[in-house]
């Protein structure tokens, strides 16, 4: 057990680093990096004609041109750029040094990763804050709309997935797959939308509030109210995520359960007289949810990080989906960079930690007989 432990950590590090250099290699072939970025928020607010409609920014390029005699060499750092036009070359090197482009590519690489195996995240680009304490500020966020969808979808899916296998075949099993594979196909946002519009105050009832986690006030209310209040906020956010994801855990399990159900071994248990809750719970179901466990890493990630965009949007809740949508739209690397480097780490533990769930659930699994 503890070479394979050893064995999957040492293969997370060319993981990862494999990942960081798609990703890096990636973004230096994207236009519009962080110094097109200042450069285009310098050219607007240096375009102020004080002197007869000209440009000042123009003059001081002119200046520089005239006092060394070469105008073109003068402007060719500018012009290296979109958009830099009117800035002196002086200025463009120094946004450069600011942001660190200033070195070779290879060499900002190396220093990023070396800094990363420390969690110095650096400061973001744009926002005078360390990344670290960003992306606290947007973990609550994160943190409920994760760990509350896993939990309601595997603690509705899996006693639901098993109901059906059970009753396969039954109006209880199609009238339950007609209304996840409904939810299924209803977008979130689409849910989100419909939500706000019936209890939040739409044209029907003004019942749940429209943004945030918790109300003004929330630090001085007694603890009780606090969890009150707290659910009462997510709650249509919760229920916006959740409705379309229970189709594939509960599908899932309900055909594990189905294909264990079958095996020989279910109709020796039941020869011996063992009931029917026996069987399901004390032999099939450590089988069958081998399956639902090998997802769980993947769904944890999506509805951790992947799936909440939209609704964060919608719900005004400022969290990492959000926050990683909008450092890419502005190109500040530093948050996006350290955000892939943190969720794609996570993921990597994940998956070890559910593999090592699958010795819990079936001792049988030998790590040890395992090369990879």
């Amino acid at each position: 057990m503890a070479a394979y432990i050893l064995r999957r950590i040492l293969l997370m590090i060319p993981t990862l680093f494999g990942i960081m250099v798609v990703s890096f290699v990636v973004t230096q072939f994207a236009p519009g990096g962080p110094v097109e970025q200042m450069i285009a928020t310098m050219s607007g607010i240096d375009e102020v004609t004080e002197t007869g409609g000209v440009p000042t920014t123009d003059l001081a390029v002119g200046q520089v041109a005239g006092e060394n005699g070469r105008k073109v060499d003068a402007s060719a750092e500018a012009s290296a750029y979109r958009g830099a036009r009117g800035l002196r070359p002086e200025v463009i090197e120094q946004i450069k040094v600011q942001f660190g482009f200033d070195k070779p590519p290879l060499e900002r690489f190396f220093t990023m990763m070396g800094n990363y195996l420390r969690f110095d995240f650096g400061r973001s680009f744009f926002r005078d804050i360390a990344v670290i304490d960003l992306i606290k500020q947007k973990l609550p966020v994160s943190i409920t709309l994760g760990l509350w969808m896993t939990l309601l979808g595997y603690g509705v899916s899996i006693p639901l997935g098993i109901a059906k296998a059970v009753r396969e075949g039954t109006r209880f099993d199609l009238w339950t797959s007609t209304l996840i594979i409904i939810g299924y196909a209803l977008p979130g946002f689409l849910v989100a939308v419909l939500l706000i519009v019936l209890f939040a105050g739409g044209s029907v009832w003004s019942v749940f509030p429209l943004r945030g986690l918790t109300s003004e006030g929330w630090a001085t209310m007694p603890w009780y109210q606090q969890i009150l209040d707290y659910l009462w906020h997510i709650t249509l956010p919760i229920i916006s995520m959740a409705v379309g994801a229970f189709a594939t855990t509960t599908l899932l399990t309900k055909n594990s359960f189905l294909d264990e159900i079958r095996r020989q071994y279910v109709v020796t248990a039941r020869a011996k007289g063992l009931s029917e809750r026996q069987v399901l719970f004390r032999h099939v179901f450590r089988n069958a949810m081998l399956l639902v466990i090998a997802g769980f890493p993947a769904a944890f990630i999506g509805a951790f990080f992947g799936g909440s965009l939209l609704i964060e949007t919608i719900f005004s809740l400022d969290g990492l989906g959000l926050l990683g949508f909008t450092s890419v739209i502005s190109r500040d690397y530093q948050v996006v960079f350290a955000t892939l480097y943190a969720f794609s780490l996570m993921g990597l533990v994940l998956g070890l930690i559910s593999d090592l769930a699958y010795m819990w659930v079936d001792p049988r699994i030998d790590f040890e007989a395992r090369q990879t």
